[in-house]
């Protein structure tokens, strides 16, 4: 698989065994000439073409075809999302009239930065599927070739060590976002799961396909770091490797779910009206026939998502047409990326946790009080923050500490430092206040104010408070009194954001959603209590993402 990257790459011609262009030792443009030379051509115009390396070669076919009267094509690779950054920049280096990134999250991505001459879609003219490149022992582990395996099953199988390129930087590794969210919904804890996968990924995450294949077991350039055997990949990036390096074949394991890389056509501003037949002529046969003859050699499919070569030298990929899920909105996936950062992300948290004597309450069905499933998702969630992440706890009601509502469980460490020093056998020692109230309002605003003393740079920092009822602390200071000393301790520069999470019937939501707003943060309501632990982790998930 050729490394995302402006340096010299291995692009693709014509192999006599499975069709496919490779082209050794080309450095990281190509032009394709084609003048014609005629009396009346005395300014030849020339056109620039940005493309990914995989559609590039295509193209190249393509614009060497082309019958042009007076006028040349230069194909020339770059990784999308620093040719996205450069369109943005314009920083004095050749201007592309043409642009054609792997993905239309591409376009976006440059729109976003500021090259408003980049249109955000255009026409695609190849598609490949995002998959699941997975070592062959591992899928023959679960059944294939017998059965064919989801993400779901690649995941937790036996020896499965999943990685991811960037999905910041490469569409690749955010389509496959949403691949890794659906094989996960079916788990008891959906939100949990995902959390905790994405946590599973993120320890193998590199910057492009070809080092996550340098860590396949076997690869010539392992280097004795970690072996990853699953990882998302265009299915074209995976029949490239499997002709280049047949020592460690990969399985392409397919979600509907994940849209497919589609290759948009980009016509850029700037297009002179010498340059412009060259273009039309250029779009014109790329989305027609020829388009379709140079696509087929290269491993890539139609727009359509139709497979234009049979494959049938390599069964570790699917020849038929796949329908797959369409792009989703700009702002789904920026949420998807955004909770990617924030799971990756070391916080700073304060929790509070209501221990007054409602608390006690029985909680249907379960056996537990509100006391204990609240401990439980407290305890399950403790693993869904970075071994880094560094959380003091809170108990709260009336009067825990002499005049103060509340007193510390747990003081300011890691997490992976609670985790070993039996942090989890104290909280499930925890117990409520038979006569305790509601000591909501100072203890919130106690522990907001530690927050922003030691808030620190480069970290999540929050404050969280689990409560199943309202203020109930006569000598409290008033709500409004409460909202007003929170707003006055906002720092746009130093965000802190108060997570409230209301559990059974008698949690106040008006409550809760006053005190958290002021802060830039969100209530959460769980009416039933034994559905804690999901509204938790979705907090969490959320939070991870905001």
């Amino acid at each position: 698989m050729g490394r995302h990257s402006d340096g010299k790459r291995r692009l693709l011609v014509p192999a006599v065994a499975t069709g496919l262009v490779v082209v050794l030792g080309v450095a990281a443009w190509v032009t394709v000439s084609a003048v014609r030379s005629r009396p009346t051509c005395v300014q030849p115009a020339k056109v620039l073409v940005t493309a990914s390396a995989d559609i590039a070669p295509a193209l190249s076919l393509v614009a060497r075809d082309l019958d042009l009267s007076c006028g040349s094509v230069e194909v020339q690779t770059r990784e999308a999302a620093s040719a996205a950054e450069r369109l943005a920049m314009s920083d004095g280096s050749p201007r592309p009239q043409v642009w054609v990134p792997d993905s239309t999250l591409a376009l976006r991505r440059a729109h976003r930065l500021g090259a408003g001459d980049v249109p955000e879609s255009g026409a695609s003219v190849a598609s490949s599927p995002v998959v699941l490149a997975t070592a062959e022992d591992v899928v023959k582990g679960i059944g294939w070739p017998e059965r064919s395996p989801t993400w779901a099953d690649v995941l937790g199988a036996p020896g499965a060590v999943p990685g991811m390129s960037d999905p910041a930087r490469d569409a690749v590794g955010a389509l496959a976002l949403l691949g890794l969210k659906e094989s996960v919904r079916a788990a008891p804890e959906p939100a949990g799961a995902y959390v905790a996968l994405l946590r599973r990924v993120s320890a193998n995450t590199l910057g492009a396909e070809t080092d996550l294949i340098a860590r396949l077991p076997g690869s010539s350039g392992s280097g004795g770091t970690a072996s990853v055997t699953a990882f998302p990949a265009s299915e074209n990036s995976v029949l490239r490797h499997n002709v280049e390096d047949q020592s460690s074949p990969l399985v392409a394991v397919y979600a509907t779910a994940v849209p497919t890389l589609d290759y948009p056509f980009a016509e850029l501003g700037g297009i002179t009206p010498q340059q412009r037949p060259i273009v039309d002529a250029l779009r014109d046969a790329v989305l027609g026939d020829a388009g379709a003859d140079a696509i087929a050699k290269t491993g890539l499919r139609a727009a359509g998502g139709q497979a234009l070569r049979d494959h049938t030298d390599d069964p570790r990929v699917s020849p038929p047409g796949i329908r797959t899920a369409n792009l989703p909105p700009a702002g789904s996936v920026d949420e998807l990326l955004n909770q990617w950062a924030g799971v990756n992300l070391s916080a700073r948290v304060q929790v509070l946790v209501d221990v007054s004597g409602s608390m006690n309450a029985q909680v249907p069905g379960t056996g537990l009080n509100r006391m204990q499933v609240s401990m439980q998702a407290t305890e399950k969630a403790l693993h869904l923050f970075k071994p880094t992440t560094q959380l003091r706890m809170l108990a709260f009601s009336t009067r825990l500490d002499g005049d103060k509502d509340y007193r510390e469980l747990l003081p300011m460490a890691s997490v992976a430092q609670h985790l070993s020093s039996g942090a989890l056998q104290r909280l499930a020692q925890v117990k409520a206040m038979p006569d305790g109230g509601t000591g909501l309002y100072d203890s919130v605003l106690d522990a907001y104010r530690t927050a922003r003393r030691e808030w620190e740079p480069g970290r999540l920092n929050l404050v969280i408070v689990l409560t199943d009822g309202r203020n109930e602390d006569a000598h409290s200071i008033s709500r409004e009194e409460a909202l007003a000393e929170l707003t006055k301790l906002q720092d746009p520069h130093r965000p802190i954001p108060l997570i409230g999470v209301g559990i059974g019937p008698d949690a106040d939501k008006a409550e809760l959603d006053q005190l958290t707003a002021a802060t830039g943060g969100q209530a959460f309501l769980a009416p039933d209590p034994a559905k804690i632990t999901d509204v938790f982790f979705g907090a969490l998930s959320r939070i991870a993402g905001g």
